[in-house]
């Protein structure tokens, strides 16, 4: 049963970088129109490789938003965190100060870290040796230096670390910190994720597996969740943040509210490294614990932003868990896959998808799943095909799912509603 508590958790402001562009606005406008953020491989040469596409972070430039100093300090998943999260504390107004930053906490989540420079100084010590080896290299590189230089940037002296849990590392992240507000550890939070691995080893290790899309000749209509034609999904990068408030705490000082975070599930299918358990069964569990967190009945959800990454049977396996929660229900409530304008990014996913939907919610349009041109007869449901649509949402759910059967599930609310 949920605790008697009475501390609710609001988003005060948000901040993107992902393959839609650099910032909230240019996002949105990419989502409504349906763009495709993914094209071919420019981080390395991958003419190669069975994959040749992927969701790659366009016109960022880490020194608008980090001291050219400290760029060389930061992997890019780090300066896409430092910079996601520049954009979500401008957004929020909120300021920390020597009287509150003890209660503030910085909870992001990485799936991967630093592959990026691993690569680049593996070369390095393998053609020189140790003597060109940077001291910077390992803060450069480990996890937790996302959340570590976010802390150090704003202040913020609260509980400080990554959440690492595969493509569910970013809901991870923003379940914790709601948890931690909502039972009084912390005031506020900095959360999200962040990932960027797309380098030879990252995508060639995908590519091993063969959970990639091959659809080289057009990488717009590469990521097809729950589509027939569906391949694999398209590897990508990026970053999210939300601030996250105690809902007294920003209606005093005037903040506005984006959305509400209204509920968090986390279980584990305890089935396979890989693939998910038969009929969507943690999945489903997860969606159900997650609404009795918060106190919703199903018949109240509007709107899910899916985890839905174009694979084969994880699509048919989603599928399959709503219609579990939902019943007769589940072809009337409206679901998106926004991996596929995105590509998956990860450790980042559950942030960015999470932000997407509280924007979905404070706009009122659900964005499209793009890509809708031939029906599974498996994955039958309303996924929001190719046009994004109008809709007052009041209540949403955001699934993430992760490699060994880990499963998240955040519940987001209107702001002003109960």
């Amino acid at each position: 049963m949920r605790p008697m508590l009475e501390r609710r958790v609001v988003v005060t402001g948000v901040g993107l970088v992902t393959p839609l562009g650099v910032g909230v606005d240019k996002n949105w406008d990419a989502l409504m129109a349906g763009r495709s953020g993914i094209g071919p491989i420019t981080r390395f040469d991958a003419a190669g490789f069975p994959v040749r596409i992927a969701g790659e972070v366009k016109d960022f430039n880490p020194e608008d938003w980090i001291e050219k100093r400290d760029v060389k300090k930061m992997d890019p998943f780090i300066q896409y965190a430092v910079a996601s999260a520049e954009q979500a504390m401008r957004q929020s107004g909120f300021k920390i100060t020597e009287d509150n930053a003890d209660q503030v906490g910085v909870l992001i989540g990485v799936g991967i870290g630093g592959l990026c420079t691993i690569e680049e100084y593996h070369k390095v010590f393998m053609e020189t040796g140790l003597r060109h080896i940077t001291p910077f290299f390992i803060p450069k590189l480990i996890g937790n230096l996302a959340p570590g230089q976010v802390s150090i940037r704003f202040g913020a002296r609260g509980v400080n670390f990554a959440t690492t849990s595969a493509c569910a590392s970013g809901s991870h992240a923003i379940g914790e910190a709601y948890r931690m507000i909502r039972l009084g550890y912390l005031d506020a939070a900095i959360t999200g994720g962040a990932e960027a691995a797309i380098t030879s080893l990252g995508v060639g290790g995908f590519a091993a597996m063969r959970a990639l899309s091959t659809r080289n000749d057009e990488p717009e209509k590469a990521s097809r969740p729950f589509d027939k034609e569906r391949d694999g999904f398209v590897m990508a990068e990026g970053s999210a943040a939300l601030i996250l408030e105690e809902r007294d705490a920003a209606i005093a000082r005037g903040a506005r509210i984006i959305a509400e975070v209204c509920g968090y599930a986390a279980n584990s299918d305890a089935y396979h490294i890989t693939s998910p358990a038969p009929e969507g069964r943690g999945a489903a569990k997860c969606m159900r614990m997650c609404l009795e967190d918060s106190d919703l009945d199903p018949n109240e959800v509007d709107y899910i932003n899916a985890h839905g990454t174009s694979t084969e049977q994880g699509d048919i396996s989603e599928t399959q868990a709503v219609k579990r929660v939902f019943g007769e229900r589940a072809a009337k409530v409206a679901i998106s896959s926004t991996k596929s304008m995105t590509g998956h990014t990860l450790g980042a996913a559950g942030a960015i998808e999470s932000v997407y939907t509280v924007l979905a919610i404070d706009r009122a349009m659900m964005p499209p799943t793009i890509n809708q041109e031939f029906p599974d007869p498996e994955c039958d449901l309303d996924y929001v095909p190719n046009q994004a649509r109008p809709a007052k949402i009041r209540i949403a759910l955001n699934n993430s799912f992760g490699f060994g059967g880990t499963n998240t599930t955040l519940a987001f609310r209107a702001a002003g509603e109960r």
